[in-house]
């Protein structure tokens, strides 16, 4: 049992957080910490990714059964780009999924989300299209968004209903993408955003409440975003920052569900308003008490089972062209 001074201390790092947030996301969130620490954050890119890579690994789970996934490369502008397709055994689907994974734009790939693109396919009944786009600081902006639109292309050759799904930098890139193609001849049928970072207003909101949450704060944030940019980089260039946009109108139908103790809430609230502005389908949906990343604590902490089911719920109307909100 730890001795008094040593719960005060804490609960003075915790701070605001520690009786605002579970137990069992506690226990998540210092499982993240010991496995991928905040110090981290100042070693060498590659050293960033080995250390994420093995945190990914430890709460990777494995498939669910029934299901096959199979790694090709979508030949895009003289470049190749991975990617791991994955469907249910002896069942042709209805729609594709094409799923962008988070990790900053620095980190993560085809394994960092295996199991989340495993079970969201098993979930839907829907394939799913995971992306390895480029990363940076090898590649910077737009490296990540032209991969990003090859693989949308590609997607809409199959003839399938595409739906474009990614969460945290993935999140960027499925609304960028979404905008970009919005007059596409099979453009998507729906998007979901998961704790999106869309390039919001960072004087206000939750970027103010909630400047230090745990697992992301807005001085990562502007780590990530810097790594990502190119020196002339326009903060405005709706490609890097979907928010900056000035037309929302011709959007997929959209639901976008952040954690409440992230600073990129309130991002998926004003892109709601901007949709709903240009009379577009959009619905935004906080979820209480949890933080950035929690698709990775859906094992452990009922609270993200229950957002994750919701992830889940919402992919599968979206794909059945349904819009139950």
């Amino acid at each position: 049992m730890p001795r008094q001074g040593a719960e005060q201390t804490e609960m003075t790092s915790r701070g605001k957080y520690q009786t605002r947030l579970d137990p069992s996301l506690w226990a998540y969130i210092d499982a993240v910490n010991a496995w991928y620490p905040p110090e981290v954050i100042g070693l060498p890119i590659d050293k960033q990714r080995a250390v994420y890579d093995k945190m990914c690994r430890a709460f990777h789970r494995g498939p669910p059964s029934g299901l096959r996934a199979s790694d090709g490369l979508i030949a895009a502008a003289g470049r190749d780009i991975p990617v791991r397709r994955y469907q249910l055994a002896d069942r042709a689907t209805p729609a594709l999924v094409v799923y962008y994974h988070g990790g900053g734009f620095i980190l993560g790939g085809l394994d960092s989300h295996d199991d989340i693109c495993a079970e969201l396919c098993a979930g839907t009944g829907f394939d799913v299209l995971s992306v390895d786009y480029r990363l940076a600081p090898e590649h910077l902006h737009p490296a990540a968004f032209y991969d990003a639109v090859a693989a949308f292309e590609w997607a809409a050759t199959t003839g399938l209903p595409v739906v474009l799904c990614g969460e945290s930098a993935g999140g960027n890139l499925a609304a960028a993408v979404a905008q970009a193609t919005r007059r596409h001849p099979r453009a998507a049928i729906g998007q979901v955003l998961i704790y999106p970072g869309l390039g919001g207003d960072e004087t206000a909101g939750s970027y103010i409440e909630h400047a230090d949450a745990p697992l992301l704060s807005v001085h990562d944030i502007a780590f990530y975003s810097d790594v990502r940019s190119a020196k002339r980089q326009s903060p405005a260039d709706p490609s890097f920052s979907p928010l900056r946009d000035s037309d929302f109108s011709g959007l997929p139908p959209t639901v976008i569900i952040t954690a409440e103790c992230d600073p990129l809430s309130s991002d998926g609230e004003a892109y709601r308003d901007g949709i709903l502005a240009a009379d577009g389908k959009a619905w935004w949906h906080e979820e209480k008490r949890l933080v950035h990343s929690f698709l990775r604590a859906r094992t452990t902490v009922p609270a993200a089972a229950d957002a994750f089911a919701r992830i889940v719920a919402a992919v599968g109307a979206l794909g059945r062209g349904d819009w139950p909100y």
